[in-house]
């Protein structure tokens, strides 16, 4: 059985929604964030990183969402959320896997940071972390922000889904990003 390693208010959950979509049994562990925010050292005892989502699945241990999610959908027959090699949607799968983690999470995480710097900060410090935070977010960050959630609409518009005309797991791994770029 597939064990998956999920820590509370992280990306996890697009694994669980692949496993239900690939209608496989499976396993949570639930590991709480410290007061930190971060995740427990017991999660290093699954990967020396201590990260989440991991997933274990016939003695091996799978880290990293688009891997996870590239293993499970060639390992369990998930080639109905996969397009077919060699087509234009394929490629358009491929390039929103590595989208989601490559090019809009780091982007939405600077967001996180600068957003909840200035609570982090000393109460003197305060005022003068806002500056320097609402700074960044309105010079460089929502303005990226804006041209990426502009891209997203209009992809999806295109087609109704990331890879294409059906819905697919690149729309899976998308799922985190627009939920959290909605939010923003």
């Amino acid at each position: 059985m597939i064990v998956v390693h999920y820590l509370e208010k992280s990306r996890a959950h697009r694994v669980l929604w692949l496993l239900e979509e690939l209608g496989l049994d499976y396993e949570v562990r639930t590991y709480r964030r410290t007061k930190e925010f971060r995740a427990p050292e017991s999660l290093k005892a699954v990967h020396p990183l201590g990260k989440s989502p991991v997933i274990e699945d016939d003695g091996r241990v799978i880290a990293e969402s688009g891997a996870i999610t590239e293993y499970l959908v060639e390992r369990h027959g998930g080639e109905n959320l996969r397009p077919a090699a060699g087509t234009e949607e394929r490629l358009r799968y491929t390039y929103w896997m590595h989208y989601a983690e490559g090019s809009a999470m780091p982007l939405l995480v600077m967001k996180l940071i600068f957003t909840r710097l200035p609570s982090q900060m000393p109460f003197l410090l305060r005022p003068f972390a806002r500056m320097i935070s609402g700074g960044v977010n309105a010079r460089l960050i929502d303005p990226q922000l804006a041209d990426h959630l502009a891209f997203w609409k209009a992809e999806l518009l295109r087609d109704g889904y990331f890879a294409g005309p059906t819905f697919s797991a690149a729309d899976i791994a998308m799922s985190f990003p627009v939920e959290a770029g909605l939010t923003r």
